[in-house]
Order: structure tokens, then sequence, then C-alpha cells
């Protein structure tokens, strides 16, 4: 992108940054900022961890999905395994540890495919998506509050279930809706 299509009188300007609560997990801060209208005020801005997520496909073009509750929203749904990144910790290694941990299953080695910020307008969380094909099963899952029920789900439902409302989170649903995008574009190629 040049840098006519980023022009200095459009960014807003960043004075400090104070902040208000902090613990392991969120992070509420107040920026003070001046927006190109020229009014300054104080801006509340959450920061939340790095996540990495797995996009886990197998040889019968089924991904590893998980159904789970989730009481902040009180709602049922499947998720792809993820996981907040570990301080010193590769998203691929920690994709890779969360699908062992929430699932049993092992995944072949995974690639980074993309990273977005879900809420980009007053939380800072980066999310990162990995994928790969193929995993072995080598146990039980070890986080037993991440998921009510793990299945291998066929891509062919995956639109379906995301129609229906019923898959979670910002990172489940880009991971998916970015497979079946790829897809759709190679189809058309």
């Amino acid at each position: 992108m040049s840098t006519d299509e980023r022009p200095e009188e459009l960014r807003t300007k960043v004075f400090g940054e104070r902040t208000i609560y902090d613990n392991p997990w969120v992070r509420l801060t107040l920026v003070d900022i001046e927006p190109p209208d020229g009014n300054r005020f104080e801006y509340h801005v959450v920061r939340l961890q790095r996540v990495a997520i797995a996009l886990v496909l197998n040889e019968a073009d089924e991904v590893l999905m998980m159904w789970r509750h989730r009481f902040v929203d009180d709602s049922w749904g499947w998720e792809l395994p993820g996981g907040i990144i570990d301080k010193g910790e590769d998203g691929a290694a920690t994709a890779a540890r969360e699908v062992r941990e929430e699932t049993g299953w092992q995944p072949a080695p995974l690639e980074h495919v993309l990273s977005f910020q879900p809420m980009v307008g007053m939380v800072d969380t980066p999310h990162e998506i990995y994928a790969g094909r193929g995993a072995e099963l080598v146990g039980e899952p070890t986080d037993l509050e991440e998921a009510a029920r793990i299945e291998w789900v066929p891509m062919s439902r995956v639109f379906d279930l995301i129609s229906k409302g019923e898959v979670l989170g910002s990172g489940s649903l880009v991971g998916l809706l970015y497979l079946l995008a790829q897809r759709g574009q190679k189809a058309g190629a």
C-alpha cells in the first residue's frame, strides 16, 4: 500500500496510554487520542493475549471440532481448538498443543494461513490461524473443560453449521470461511 493511501492527516494521534485494570488474561487501558477531527479524549481499549487456532483436516475431508458451551453468552456450538500463545512459544506449537490438550489428537505439522484482529475498533487481540492435514489419536483430552464432544465434522456440513449460527467464535468462523473461500477460488480458477 502506498503512502498516498495512508495520509498522515487521517491518522489518529496517540499521546499516551494508562492501564486501569490488568491480569494475565486481560488489560483495560485508557488511551489519550486525537482523531482527525481534532477532538482529544480518552478511549477505552481492551488488550488481550495472542491466540492460535488450529484448522485440522483428515483424509476424509473432515475438520476436527469441539461442541461446547460458552457461559458468557450461554451458547452451545462448534469451535476449532485454540488458545493463548504462551510467552516465547511459537504460534504453530501453541496450535498443536491446544489440539492435543483439547481433543486428544496430535496434528501433523501446522502452517500459518492467516492472522486477523476480531474487534480492531476497541479490542487488541491478535489471532493466528494454523492449518494442517492429518492427526493421530494419542489419548484423551487433558483439558476437559474445553469440549463436551469432539468430532470430525464433514466439510460438506460446515457452511450449513455456520448459516445456522452453530459455529462459535470469530477464530473458528474466520478459519472455516477462509478454507471455504479458498476452495471456491480453486474451483473457479
